[in-house]
């Protein structure tokens, strides 16, 4: 029998100010989900950003592939952190979460506080964030991993990917 060792480090402050500072940094998310029908991962890049209460968000079309499948099985995964410019794209931190997403009623009353945040961040959603066919979706973060660079990995829960 092999003495493996356990990769994941003891989430430590370090590493939740590291998860912290890349939900807070995010433009953009790739987001994965479980498409309809074929039961197969469907990954696509999403506009991210944080609602009022820290919470992830993003505002997608129901034409989109990643809409219907949210709709129909809300279980979604987010990696979030991109490659710097230089060096190997693997040492960069990268934060995975599960989530799960929460459709945003258009009669919501939080709606005017997340169209204004996303505003904030994503100017130019301002040609389209008011389509009848787009909506806020809220995730809902179950937990997450952490890699940190090489040798670099944390397990987080939701309250250690909490913002605010």
């Amino acid at each position: 029998m092999s003495d493996k060792i356990n990769p994941i480090r003891e989430t430590d402050d370090e590493a939740r100010g590291l998860a912290r500072d890349l939900l807070t940094g995010a433009a953009t998310a790739a987001l994965g989900v479980i498409e309809p029908g074929s039961g197969a991962p469907f990954v696509s890049r999403i506009a991210f950003g944080l609602g009022p209460q820290g919470e992830p968000m993003t505002l997608v079309s129901d034409l989109a592939v990643h809409a219907r499948a949210l709709r129909a099985d809300p279980r979604a995964s987010l990696l979030i952190g991109a490659p710097g410019p230089k060096g190997d794209p693997l040492t960069h931190p990268r934060l995975t979460l599960r989530a799960s997403a929460r459709f945003v009623a258009r009669d919501d009353g939080r709606r005017d506080a997340l169209r204004a945040v996303w505003l904030g961040h994503h100017p130019k959603a301002k040609l389209y964030v008011d389509f009848d066919d787009f909506h806020f979706v809220l995730f809902d973060i179950a937990d997450g991993l952490l890699n940190g660079g090489f040798a670099k990995a944390y397990a987080l829960d939701a309250n250690d990917l909490r913002v605010i």
